[in-house]
This record gives C-alpha cells, sequence and structure tokens, in this order.
C-alpha cells in the first residue's frame, strides 16, 4: 500500500476516494479534500490521515473489501492542517488496501436562512440550468445548484462572508474552482472558472461582494458559465441545499425540475 490523496474520480462533483496521485503541499491547488500517510513505527506502519483545506473535513479510513472495517470504520472531523493517527499496521503494510473516504465541513451544523448576494454584477441575470436540473444537477452534490451563463473574464463576486476553504486552478476534470466557508458552516462553490484568475488563497478572509476569480469554461463545461452551490455535509455525504439569492429587483425565483 502507498500514500495517496482523497481526491475526486472522473468529475469535481461525484464522491471522493483514494488515488495514486503525486503528494501536494498544504493547502496547494490540489484538488483532495485530505492525505492519506504511512510511517514506519515499532515493526510496522501508523496510518495517518492529513487535512489538506483551510476548513474542517470528514474522513473515514476503510479497507477495501471490507478488510479493518471494525478497527478504521469510526468517522473523525479534522480541523485545517491537522493530522490524526488512524490505525497501525504490522508488517510492510504492502497487502493491504485501504480508502479513505473525505469529505468537507463538519456533519453537525444548520444552515442559516440566508439570502445571497448575486454573485456578479453588470451582466443581465440569466439562468441555464437550475434545481434538479437533468443535464448534471441531479446527483446530492449539485441538485440545487445554479449555472449562470456569463461571458469569459466576468468578475465572480462572493456571495457571502467568509473564509476560502479550497482554492483549485485548472485540473483537467474539474477545472477552476473555490469553496468559500461561512460562518454557519454551510460552503459555497464556485465553478469553471477561468483558469489563472483566483485572486484569493486558502485560509484568507472573503467579504460579500469581493472579487474571487473570472468566470471562465474550464472543466467539464458545456459552455461559458457560473455554477453556483451551496453545500453542507450531512454524515459522510456531500449535499446541496436549496438557497435564496436577491439582486437588484428583488429576490431570484430559480426555475425547479423534479430529477
Amino acid at each position: 500500500m502507498t500514500a495517496a490523496d482523497a481526491a475526486p474520480a472522473s468529475r469535481w462533483r461525484h464522491g471522493w476516494g483514494l488515488v495514486e496521485t503525486a503528494a501536494p503541499a498544504r493547502h496547494s491547488s490540489s484538488p483532495a479534500f485530505a492525505r492519506l500517510i504511512l510511517e514506519p513505527r515499532a515493526g510496522g506502519h501508523t496510518v495517518i490521515a492529513r487535512n489538506l483545506l483551510a476548513g474542517p473535513v470528514q474522513v473515514r479510513l476503510r479497507g477495501h473489501n471490507g478488510t479493518l472495517a471494525t478497527q478504521a470504520a469510526a468517522p473523525v472531523v479534522l480541523q485545517p492542517g491537522e493530522q490524526r493517527a488512524l490505525l497501525w499496521l504490522p508488517g510492510d503494510g504492502s497487502r493491504q488496501q485501504l480508502l479513505l473516504d473525505a469529505f468537507p465541513g463538519v456533519p453537525t451544523i444548520r444552515a442559516d436562512d440566508h439570502v445571497y448576494q448575486l454573485p456578479f454584477r453588470a451582466v443581465p441575470v440569466r439562468v441555464s440550468q437550475a434545481s434538479g436540473g437533468h443535464y448534471s444537477h441531479t446527483d446530492a452534490q449539485n441538485l440545487h445548484a445554479v449555472d449562470f451563463p456569463l461571458p469569459e473574464g466576468t468578475p465572480v463576486l462572493a456571495a457571502r462572508a467568509g473564509k476560502v476553504m479550497q482554492a483549485v486552478n485548472a485540473t483537467a476534470d474539474l477545472g477552476s474552482l473555490m469553496r468559500i466557508l461561512h460562518e454557519d458552516g454551510s460552503m459555497a462553490v464556485y465553478a469553471h472558472l477561468q483558469a489563472g484568475s483566483l485572486r484569493l488563497h486558502p485560509g484568507q478572509r472573503v467579504e460579500a461582494g469581493q472579487w474571487l476569480a473570472a468566470s471562465g469554461n474550464t472543466g467539464r463545461s458545456s459552455g461559458p458559465h457560473l455554477h453556483f452551490a451551496v453545500q453542507i455535509n450531512t454524515g459522510l455525504a456531500l449535499t446541496s441545499i436549496p438557497f435564496r439569492m436577491g439582486s437588484a429587483r428583488g429576490e431570484l425565483r430559480f426555475p425547479r425540475t423534479t430529477p
């Protein structure tokens, strides 16, 4: 077994599991949420999980085929930059197959009934896909997301104050995205951002209306747009939730489609 990151599958909105990848620096532009590390100790290896985000991450270590499940099944929440020993393996650990599940956020939060600001200005408000959109808003992480068609390079603004939890710059599948952690524990995701346009780094404070990046067409995008979603950790699961958003003409009413 080798140490690796808890990183996304083929698309950024899918679940996160163990993959073989190079080790990113802490709070880097890697799309990974957490990293699995093996450290030699007392004739074996200690299995350690490290949080790579500037916000809490819930992790669970499990055996690939159910092995070690009774020893490593209990999930834990890691604070920003925290690493914790989850398991000790005798020998070199080469025959063990482990998976690290990682989900951002704390599963005990309750999201406020907050009215978000429009995440752009001076551009007509259009929606190409909203809650339950059949193209890609059918899974739990994106069910209540909204896609705003925007010309590439349009300033993307923070819809709510918070802290930059994750900033990913132009990976092949995910494109560029930013995750903002709010005071109530909910998280806003701004996706398909223009490569190289991210203005802030993980850990930085963000005020509502602050310029985050430029809109783009990166990742698995069907055209230039901003993908915006509010998500919470519902217990080893990342779930989008309905949100309210205001504009100069009043609160927006998003179309809803039953998937």
